[in-house]
């Protein structure tokens, strides 16, 4: 079985010395940066399943590395999860909306550190799984065309830019349009029970969703969930 790629980007030496030794003892292949620049040209070279990215770093920090990270097509299964020893909020909901899928804490011991990564590591979907879907799981609906092979997704024949987890919370919406989906719904099927996300999530990605998308497209049913609606 080919070892899973994990990318650790952080400033500090030790860090980036202590994650990538507990890593490895557990047979990942782990590749290094110290900096955004150094992390968006490795992720492009290696192509990782898992990037775990400091939030505090001078220059370029992990929130606009992650957002110049999900641009890259070719990163669109890999999993970004945040490094940090923040846990506001408004630290956690910037990180999401730059296409960020989780966060862990630091300071982490080693064990519960390697778990986590096995947990976020459970949610890779790799392109090759989607071979057996037919060229017709291209779905269009009114100005809408999302198509779950390309992971492309047009607004009137316009091309727009979806982080991983956008896309797929959209195509799941899609999947049943007007049907309503509660918010236990879209966590079980969107993020999975191995995945803890933070209250706001959902909706901060349905935020974004209407921001690109228009906010006629997705409606809120107050006190139950969300549905899609193709029609304006």
């Amino acid at each position: 079985m080919e070892k899973h790629k994990i990318l650790i980007v952080d400033d500090e030496p030790d860090i980036l010395e202590f994650l990538g030794y507990n890593l490895k003892k557990e047979g990942f292949e782990v590749s290094t940066a110290s900096n955004g620049e150094e992390a968006l040209e490795k992720a492009k070279e290696i192509i990782p399943q898992l990037i775990i990215l400091d939030v505090m770093m001078p220059e370029m920090d992990g929130v606009e590395t992650c957002d110049e990270l999900r641009k890259i097509p070719e990163l669109n299964n890999t999993i970004i999860t945040f490094l940090s020893a923040r846990g506001e909020d408004y630290t956690q909901i910037a990180g999401f909306e730059a296409g960020a899928d989780d966060f862990i804490t630091k300071p982490v011991k080693p064990k519960i550190f390697v778990s986590k990564v096995k947990a976020l590591l459970k949610r890779y979907k790799p392109a090759e799984n989607e071979k057996d879907i037919e060229d017709e799981a291209a779905i269009t609906l009114g100005d809408i065309t999302i198509d779950k092979n390309k992971y492309i997704v047009l607004k009137n024949g316009k091309e727009l830019i979806l982080p991983r987890k956008e896309f797929e919370l959209l195509f799941y919406l899609v999947s049943k349009p007007g049907k309503v989906f509660t918010r236990e719904d879209i966590y079980d099927n969107v993020w999975g029970n191995d995945i803890v996300v933070g209250d706001r999530t959902i909706d901060v990605h349905i935020r974004k969703l209407r921001e690109k998308l228009g906010s006629e497209h997705i409606q809120t049913i107050k006190g139950v969930g969300y549905k899609f609606v193709a029609e304006k």
